[in-house]
């Protein structure tokens, strides 16, 4: 039986969009891969972002917030660049099969601009929704299932 391919959720800071989609693809495709999150730097585990994924039922709150370089000894099969900084600054050592841009809005930057609490988690919503749809549909579309490379 092959082993289940590593696949890691790459994003600036590691404390929104990465955490998000770390939580969605464990969630809802864990079977699947082995599901990894990481920032070019950290920038610690965001509380909206806790919040918006607790109201869907999906638990982020023990994540850490982890930096690229904790993960060196792994060989990632798929590496997924959550914003445009990751994806230009994305460490070759990470030794991936398949590297993709896949950019999501910055919630906490749109948030900057709210003028209530309420409109700033919608930002936040609005972009859990969409990587929960990249993860159940788009993320694995070339190759329909993780689990067949």
């Amino acid at each position: 039986m092959k082993e289940k391919p590593n696949v890691l959720f790459l994003c600036t800071g590691n404390s929104c969009r990465s955490q998000m989609a770390e939580g969605w693809a464990k969630s809802l495709r864990n079977q699947d891969a082995n599901f990894y999150s990481a920032g070019i730097e950290k920038h610690g585990l965001n509380p909206h972002a806790i919040k918006v994924m607790a109201e869907v039922g999906v638990d982020i709150s023990k994540h850490q917030s982890q930096s690229v370089a904790e993960f060196k000894h792994l060989i990632f099969d798929w590496v997924f660049a959550v914003c445009d900084h990751a994806h230009t600054t994305c460490p070759d050592y990470l030794g991936a099969g398949t590297r993709k841009a896949v950019c999501f809005d910055d919630p906490p930057a749109l948030a900057k601009q709210a003028a209530s609490e309420e409109e700033a988690l919608n930002h936040y919503r609005r972009v859990r929704d969409e990587i929960k749809y990249f993860i159940e549909t788009v993320c694995f579309e070339e190759q329909v299932s993780l689990s067949n490379i």
